[in-house]
């Protein structure tokens, strides 16, 4: 049987959609029915198990997967033993303490005495104990948001987005105490041939994400104003030029940054560049 590895990925929501596209981009092949808890690729050694995300670390440490993709929230709280292997740059969130809207907050001290529901309970802790705060924590999965209108604590600390949702429950944030987003994480023992299929996946995911953060930039330029122009748009190691039908002009190629395109447009304009085209790059090998 050829050998494969296990990646274990969050079964529904965000984090889950963001994983699954971006392995999809990777050129994985895979098929995930509805309800299916494991699926093989058929294009690639991997075997994917669809488990809850605070389960993940878990069975990533004790090597029932290889592999996994999870929120660094759910990472530090479970304080498992693994590796992260990279950091993915989505499902980003912040774990933060919020109180009733109204409530006046004089600063961290406030918690003092009080107590606090919320999911993350050893986050939390390892917070305000830095900080010098002696506060009672009620864990509780689900639902946190309710927890002071109930009269079952006068904060909350859970995971936070846009904020509407606290918004929704008539809570204010009011301390961002850990941020987060999702990784790579992988079984700190893994033998030679996994970490080879790692390193194959890695390649891709690099590939990838290179290619989303930058854009390929097509302009026509008056050969006076090359130079100029060049220094603009040094590109990864420099610049196409390509003379066009018309005398005098040319056509230049390069690969960028996508703020650093923003940040030099008008300078581009002024130098005389014209008919700029930023297209999209699907993958991109550095």
């Amino acid at each position: 049987m050829e050998n494969i590895i296990r990646i274990a990925v969050q079964k529904s929501g965000r984090l889950s959609d963001d994983s699954l596209g971006l392995i999809k981009e990777c050129g994985v092949k895979f098929y995930n029915g509805k309800g299916k808890l494991k699926a093989v690729s058929h294009n690639f050694p991997i075997e994917f198990l669809f488990l809850r995300d605070d389960d993940i670390p878990g069975y990533v440490a004790d090597g029932v997967a290889d592999i996994g993709i999870v929120g660094e929230n759910e990472l530090a709280e479970k304080e498992s033993n693994v590796t992260v292997l990279k950091k993915l740059g989505f499902s980003k969130c912040r774990l933060s303490l919020a109180i009733p809207k109204g409530v006046d907050y004089p600063g961290l001290s406030f918690f003092e005495g009080k107590n606090i529901a919320t999911s993350y309970p050893k986050i939390l802790q390892n917070y305000l104990t830095k900080n010098g705060v002696n506060a009672e924590i009620h864990e509780i999965s689900g639902s946190v948001e309710i927890a002071p209108s109930i009269g079952l604590a006068e904060g909350i600390c859970d995971i936070v987005s846009s904020g509407s949702t606290l918004m929704m429950n008539g809570l204010q944030e009011v301390e961002k105490i850990f941020k987060s987003e999702a990784v790579l994480i992988g079984n700190p023992n893994l033998k030679d041939w996994q970490t080879e299929i790692v390193e194959k996946l890695l390649f891709r995911i690099n590939a990838v994400q290179e290619g989303k953060s930058n854009k390929y930039v097509l302009l026509n330029a008056p050969n006076e104003s090359l130079d100029k122009i060049i220094g603009l748009i040094p590109g990864m190691r420099s610049p196409t030029i390509l003379p066009l039908a018309q005398s005098g002009w040319s056509s230049v190629h390069s690969v960028l940054n996508e703020d650093q395109f923003w940040e030099n447009i008008e300078e581009l304009r002024a130098a005389g560049a014209e008919g700029i085209l930023v297209v999209p790059i699907e993958k991109m090998i550095v």
